[in-house]
This record gives C-alpha cells, structure tokens and sequence, in this order.
C-alpha cells in the first residue's frame, strides 16, 4: 500500500539540525505513529511521504516555512517576574504556558533574565531551522474508521482512549 490521505504510517526517524546534530530520533522506541493527511507532522515531511511505501528509506530536506514556521520576533515579549507567580527562581530555558490575547495557550520559553524583567519566546523552538529527517517506512494501512473520526492512529503506538 502507498502512503495517500487516510492512511496510518509508522515510520522509523532521526531528526537533524543544520549543524548535523541529532534533535529527535525513534531509535530505541516504537516507530512513530501518524495518520496522513490529518496534520500530525509538519507538512513538509508529511508532503515527501506521499506515494511511499513500506519498505522505502529517504532523507528529507524541510525549510521553516514546510516545519515549525519562520521565526516571528513579535513573538518575544518582556515581562514582569510577577507574572511567574509561585516561581521563585526564574531561569533561562524554563517553559511556561500562556494565554494570548484571544484566550488561546501558547508554551513561552524564557531567553533572558534581567532584574525582574524576563524576555519569553513563543516562537516553537525550531521555529526558522532548517530540519533534515532520515526516514524507514515500517509500515503503511489503511485508516479505520474511527481514526479517521478521531483525526489520530489508534491502537500500538497511537492514542488510546
């Protein structure tokens, strides 16, 4: 069977930067699980798997735009280290999430630390890096019917409910 809309893959990984690095990989777990065509990857990966099949191997060059996105640095705000309450010891690194204007939550990292002023980024991490993934199909079905209601795989290695 070919990877098209609808279908569960299951797909070995390594996830590189530009610096050859590893970020993420599925060594040592369960293949990663996802249904294509329902946005549980980044397009540009998600675009280099149709018409592959179980079996096929490739490396896959994503840009920003196909990953996390571009960097947006109206994205970066200074707060007041008020706004951290209960979190007597702010450090560069730390995640939080927030709520934005229209009530929606975003993960914030925190980049600087100045006084009681903190610098968060709502930027997704490899937001703007250009990402090399090294793929193993391992397996591609059909969708069932409640995945596909779902919108996620179900079962060994998917979601259970």
């Amino acid at each position: 069977m070919i990877i098209a809309k609808d279908s569960v893959v299951l797909l070995d990984y390594t996830l590189t930067g530009p610096d050859g690095k590893t970020i993420d990989s599925s060594a040592g777990r369960d293949p990663l699980p996802y249904l294509h065509g329902a946005g549980n990857i980044i397009a540009g990966l998600e675009n280099a798997l149709t018409g592959k099949s179980a079996g096929d191997e490739l490396t896959v060059s994503v840009p920003p735009a196909q990953g996390y996105g571009l960097r947006d640095e109206k994205l970066m705000q200074v707060v007041s280290a008020s706004a951290f309450q209960g979190v007597p010891d702010i450090q560069t690194g730390m995640q939080f999430q927030a709520r934005g204007p229209q009530g929606q939550t975003a993960v914030v990292t925190v980049t600087n630390v100045t006084g009681d002023q903190v610098t968060v980024d709502a930027n997704h991490p490899l937001a703007g890096v250009d990402l090399t993934f090294a793929v193993k199909i391992v397996e591609v079905r059909a969708a069932t019917r409640e995945e596909l209601e779902h919108g996620h795989v179900h079962g060994v290695g998917g979601h259970q409910h």
